[in-house]
């Protein structure tokens, strides 16, 4: 049968449209079920220094870079923060720079952290950078005196471990990136599998692009929701993955295994470090407070 007739013949029509309904319905089937279900923040305490800043204008947010850092920890929040009403974003430096992000980005700050002015919210974003920080006074203690102001403290992806090594977590939920996650008990904090987790004046979100998730709760949070979706809406965040690798649980057995030996490396160097500063702070491994 010539092939041009192929759809004109009843049988082989109505088989080859059965076939195309299915595939249709199973690509539907697909499509609903990639399509991510919005996840609300895990909340330990009432946010309550962040609403404070409903009314305040201008809003001065303060965002720490430094070199080896993942610039998406800091770029992706910069994309909501920079659009919230009334604010102004200063991006601060552990050193003047210029300098580049752990894949080579060039990054150059608006001043370094010793000329910022007081600061109504601090981002800590993380990176491979981050470790050579965890003893460095000047940005722990930068930290630790914003936050025991009760300022809000937003920490991205291993920012996290940089809150803990200026000691602001202990006793406080966390959360971070999936392959140091069970370090924050070193730190005196509980972890949780959120991407985002709010306790107090600390929101903290997971690895790398759970920065984005956590910086439109800090918009909503300081401007109210509408803002933060209309922001959502500008930046059409609206992610739809091709796969579903994005986490330990979900990724396949062989890509985990990749990407933990991937990180093996640092991982163990982050432990030992936050091994060493629980002794120092007498946190024990379970994060209890050794007497």
């Amino acid at each position: 049968m010539d092939s041009k007739n192929l759809s004109h013949s009843p049988e082989i029509g109505t088989t080859a449209r059965r076939r195309f309904l299915q595939l249709g319905a199973f690509c539907l089937s697909a499509s609903s079920l990639a399509r991510p279900t919005w996840a609300q923040p895990a909340v330990a305490a009432s946010p309550g220094a962040f609403m404070a800043l409903q009314d305040k204008r201008p809003l001065r947010i303060g965002m720490v870079i430094f070199p080896q850092m993942d610039q998406i920890d800091f770029t992706g929040p910069f994309e909501v923060l920079v659009r919230v009403p009334d604010t102004e974003i200063l991006v601060l430096g552990t050193e003047a720079g210029p300098f580049k992000d752990h894949k080579g980005l060039v990054l150059v700050p608006d001043m370094t952290l010793e000329q910022s002015p007081a600061l109504d919210l601090l981002v800590v974003p993380g990176g491979p950078g981050q470790q050579a920080l965890m003893e460095d006074e000047r940005l722990l203690g930068f930290i630790r005196a914003h936050a025991e102001q009760g300022k809000p403290l937003f920490s991205v992806c291993t920012g996290a471990l940089l809150c803990g090594a200026a000691g602001v977590l202990r006793g406080r939920h966390a959360t971070t990136h999936w392959s140091v996650h069970e370090l924050l008990r070193y730190f005196g904090a509980s972890a949780h599998e959120e991407r985002v987790v709010i306790d107090g004046n600390i929101v903290s979100a997971a690895g790398v692009t759970a920065g984005i998730d956590g910086a439109l709760q800090v918009a909503a949070l300081i401007r109210g929701d509408e803002v933060a979706q209309a922001i959502q809406l500008d930046i059409q965040y609206a992610p739809e993955p091709p796969f579903n690798a994005g986490s330990p649980e979900t990724a396949p057995a062989a890509v985990l295994a990749t990407v933990r030996q991937r990180f093996a490396a640092l991982t163990e160097e982050r432990r030992q470090t936050a091994q060493a500063i629980a002794a120092r702070s007498r946190v024990g491994k379970d994060g209890s407070l050794r007497l």
